[in-house]
């Protein structure tokens, strides 16, 4: 078979220019270059390498004090919180588990979290605890600014263990925020294993489905900032405020980010 007559693409900086530019742009792995049919050595330890990251991720428990400051857990005063899945593996093959606090949970938060707040924001470790990690620590403190800048009140911030997307229906049951914010780590590709989506809820109930949520995806490093992250959340909070609903009905209509 003759060899093929197109040139083989070598190291970063000897690609064309506007190869390096399209690359920039986005985490894909685009013309990454070929030896002979298969990757290059180096693109082929980048793919076992992210893949895994994204694994570790899956499995990461969610140490609080490892994952948060200290500075942190005291300026926030976080309450931790767990749903019915005991372990990661039960949560992995339980995920309906994972949608409910455990008995314990329910009555702290009874206890110590005010009802009927404008705003109830909850961090959830979903399937990326380094999600959390990375991206939690930029965005609380703008989503809080941005509330109280609104005249909003916001309720203790929960942080959820082996936490599900569906958690958001009861915590409306136990607080009744007017929208309640699931920061949660996102199921990890080979991208990135950092990114984190907020699911945003208008008056969660039992029974709410994805049909009656918002989500604001694809925070991380090489997504959307946390300052644009803040923006867009804060702004589709007001949205819900204003309108009296959310769920898919309600369009984002996104703020002028500078």
């Amino acid at each position: 078979m003759p060899d093929d007559p197109r040139p083989a693409l070598t190291a970063v900086e000897d690609l064309p220019e506007i190869v390096r530019k399209i690359r920039a742009r986005t985490p894909a792995r685009l013309l990454a270059g070929r030896a002979g049919a298969a990757y290059r050595t180096a693109t082929q330890l980048d793919l076992r390498e992210a893949h895994a990251a994204a694994r570790d991720a899956v499995q990461a428990e969610l140490e609080t004090d490892q994952v948060f400051s200290s500075e942190f857990r005291r300026t926030w005063n976080p309450l931790d919180v767990r749903t019915q899945a005991a372990t990661k593996d039960e949560y992995l093959l339980r995920p309906d588990l994972g949608r409910h606090f455990d008995n314990t949970s329910v009555v702290e938060i009874k206890k110590r979290c005010a009802p009927d707040r404008d705003i109830q924001i909850a961090i959830g470790d979903g399937l990326s605890v380094p999600a959390i990690a990375a991206q939690v620590p930029p965005l609380l403190p703008l989503l809080y600014s941005g509330a109280r800048a609104r005249d909003w009140t916001v309720g203790t911030t929960l942080v959820i263990h082996h936490c599900r997307v569906g958690i958001l229906n009861e915590i409306g049951e136990l607080l009744n925020p007017r929208v309640a914010i699931l920061l949660i780590g996102e199921r990890p590709g080979l991208a990135t294993a950092e990114s984190l989506s907020a699911y945003m809820a208008h008056r969660p109930r039992a029974g709410h489905t994805d049909a009656d949520r918002n989500l604001i995806s694809n925070i991380h490093a090489r997504g959307l900032d946390p300052e644009s992250a803040a923006h867009r959340i804060l702004n589709l909070a007001a949205q819900m405020i204003a309108t009296n609903h959310g769920g898919y009905t309600l369009r984002e209509n996104p703020p002028t980010l500078k």
